[in-house]
């Protein structure tokens, strides 16, 4: 392969899975940089890093900041073409690379902006795969949903098992803090990616494992939290991205339907997430990228790539 990759994993108290997982990386990275990123960790990740992985790079945030935050700095020091994102809880299979790698090697393939590998999810006893995902702009928002797990474009590359062109990540300005803690980050950048005119297509023949039930959300977070949320990104990553005036038009007609369904279902982590959301306003304001005045793409001409 001719194209050099930096792996990056962020960390928040993930010692047992950098344990158990991080030695299978490094045998199906070969000759890959490796940076942890440590965001704030209090479980001893770091100690174990240094005493037993003395061969991948450690960062230490002073502080948490968060997921986006965590990756946006891996990918800043990282030294190579490309970066794999990858998230503690995931374990990459063998020869998992040369498939993702390829895409990024055939000519043509100057606008490719990222890979998305095959994460077979691990799920109550059962193997899911996942990884291509397709996308709606229903009842005012966007709606994704899981796409057939063959060869072709995806809406979005998951920053927890894909695969990105370093510079191309860099120049879109990586992930956007607003969305933090996590969720939707990936899902933002990736849209922004096509509507300037780059491609993030699906890879089945790269495949990692996922175990969900043991990553830092699922084992930390409340049901509830989690889903106040993605409430609260689904309203930013609208605020932010959507331009086309019918679909703004339709946001807002569709706003008093999702209030009163709230209210019937006693939702209150809609509530919750929406005010959090309008919090942020100030630095979806502030992280304005000039870029999308260069866009390619309309929001439906991005969505159209991805109908039922």
């Amino acid at each position: 392969m001719a194209k050099k990759i930096s792996v990056i994993i962020p960390n928040c108290n993930g010692r047992d899975l950098l344990a158990k997982n991080l030695p299978v990386v490094i045998k199906n990275c070969p000759e890959c940089e490796i940076i942890i990123i440590d965001d704030g960790s209090i479980d001893e990740s770091v100690k174990l890093l240094k005493a037993k992985f003395k061969s991948v790079k450690i960062i230490e945030n002073k502080k948490n900041e968060g997921f986006a935050e965590s990756v946006n700095i891996g990918v800043k020091n990282a030294k190579d073409d490309l970066v794999l994102l990858l998230n503690t809880d995931v374990v990459p299979r063998k020869d998992f690379l040369k498939k993702a790698v390829d895409h990024f090697e055939k000519k043509g393939n100057k606008n490719l902006f990222a890979v998305g590998l095959c994460d077979i999810s691990h799920e109550d006893g059962r193997q899911v795969k996942r990884g291509r995902g397709g996308a709606s702009f229903e009842k005012g928002f966007l709606t994704h949903f899981a796409a057939p797990v063959e060869s072709g474009p995806t809406l979005w590359v998951s920053g927890g098992s894909g695969l990105f062109d370093r510079q191309k990540f860099l120049e879109l300005g990586g992930f956007d803090n607003a969305f933090a803690p996590f969720y939707w980050e990936d899902i933002d950048l990736c849209y922004r990616a096509w509507k300037i005119g780059f491609i993030c297509i699906f890879e089945p023949g790269s495949q990692v494992d996922h175990y969900h039930e043991e990553g830092a959300i699922k084992k930390n977070k409340s049901a509830f939290y989690v889903k106040m949320v993605s409430y609260k990104n689904q309203f930013l990553f609208v605020w932010k991205n959507i331009s086309d005036n019918t679909m703004i038009i339709q946001h807002i007609l569709w706003f008093p339907y999702h209030v009163l369904r709230a209210i019937a279902k006693l939702d209150r982590a809609f509530f919750f997430g929406f005010v959090w959301a309008i919090s942020k306003i100030t630095a979806l304001i502030f992280n304005y990228d000039q870029s999308s005045l260069n866009d390619k793409l309309s929001d439906r001409g991005v969505l159209k790539k991805f109908e039922r």
